[in-house]
């Protein structure tokens, strides 16, 4: 049982990392979810909003996280 409290610690502080992060992001004016690359399409009563290219570039950094803690552990 303990090692699931630990496991729910380490979440609930990677979410609030996360949440401090996208705070910081969005009043340093980055253009987090604003990239060029990013689809948008406007109709008359509908928008379609794809992030492609903030996606992708999210995808590049955690898996770089994530390898250069997979090589720490070794």
């Amino acid at each position: 049982m303990a090692d699931l409290g630990k496991l729910l610690v380490c979440c609930g502080l990677l979410i609030a990392l996360v949440g401090a992060l996208l705070i910081a992001s969005g009043r340093m004016n980055l253009p987090v979810g604003r990239l060029p690359g990013d689809l948008i399409y406007k109709g008359k009563n509908t928008t379609f909003y794809f992030p492609l290219a903030t996606s992708i570039l999210v995808s590049i950094v955690l898996s770089l996280i994530l390898y250069l803690v997979a090589r720490a552990r070794r």
